[in-house]
């Protein structure tokens, strides 16, 4: 199958890089009005002028250009019948996300939203050991970088433990509450369901990356790490001691065997099985909305 990147600056050269490593890749095309981020995946694909070309060649595509231009880039895809996966947030707007839906599903596109993290082997893991949360903490904390200049600190990192909680861990349950606080680069938000309470916190000015989820359940904790890609369980065997009045308690410690792998590479294979087999996308453009929706909200809450 012939595929193209829209956009090669930092994530999509990272599309490009993969598309080239799958054998399920016939011919990869690239298209960017900057020339220089073109440049940079030249030996491993073929660089077009302009996005009609590239739309000319390929029957699917990434769209990693700048959030900005989600709606408009990914309605011109459509309407060639090419299927698309979108770089989240999906658009930069609840209306233009609503459009685009629409639009996908009129042309009964395969078409999906990329939240790369949906593909880490550690939130497959922990939904598995989860049975009844009652306490969930995910940190996502980045540096300061230039990279985003169009998106908050929600639509930009949250929205990736946003589409965890609502898509995987708590699919189906409904949030009672939802508080948040915060400015466009730090952001404390806290979700409220029935028996269970949330927190999420993004920061993009942190002086360590930081990526972690944290779980309490009545008989257990499980802790996970999204970069060193390890999860552990923490279970009570309601063991205590104490020496000179101090009390400590033993837990047993499992550490979860996890199948690392490239996120990236797990989630442009699922995409391109999508388009070859016309099933939809693990993460839909209507999750992806649903998304978008959550971080609005949450971003009402900033200065």
């Amino acid at each position: 199958m012939d595929v193209g990147v829209i956009g090669v600056g930092s994530m999509g050269k990272n599309h490009a890089r993969v598309y080239s490593e799958l054998k399920s890749v016939g011919d990869l095309f690239v298209y960017d009005p900057l020339p220089s981020n073109a440049k940079r995946v030249k030996d491993y694909a073929t660089v077009c002028r302009s996005l009609d070309e590239l739309l000319g060649c390929v029957e699917a595509a990434s769209i990693c250009v700048p959030t900005k231009y989600h709606f408009q880039v990914a309605k011109e895809v459509a309407k060639r019948g090419i299927a698309c996966l979108i770089e989240k947030p999906i658009t930069l707007d609840l209306d233009e996300g609503e459009r685009l839906v629409e639009l996908l599903r009129r042309e009964d596109l395969v078409a999906g939203v990329g939240h790369i993290e949906r593909f880490n082997p550690v939130v497959e893991e922990v939904r598995r050991i989860a049975q009844s949360p009652v306490y969930l903490e995910i940190k996502r904390h980045n540096p300061t970088s230039a990279r985003i200049t169009d998106a908050s600190v929600v639509a930009d990192l949250m929205i990736h433990d946003i589409d965890i909680v609502q898509n995987v861990l708590y699919q189906g349950r409904k949030m009672n509450r939802m508080f948040s606080a915060g400015d466009e680069n730090v952001c404390q938000a806290m979700l409220v369901y029935p028996g269970s309470v949330v927190s999420l916190s993004a920061s993009r000015l942190a002086s360590k990356k930081i990526r972690t989820i944290y779980l309490e359940e009545d008989l257990a904790t499980t802790e996970g790490d999204f970069m060193a890609q390890e999860v552990y369980v923490y279970r009570k065997p309601d063991v205590y001691s104490s020496e000179n009045e101090r009390y400590t308690q033993e837990n047993i410690i499992e550490k979860v065997l996890v199948n690392k792998v490239e996120p990236l590479k797990v989630e442009l294979k699922a995409f391109m099985d999508a388009v070859a087999g016309r099933r939809p996308f693990p993460v839909t453009p209507e999750e992806g909305l649903k998304n978008l929706r959550i971080c609005r909200e949450i971003e009402k809450g900033l200065a």
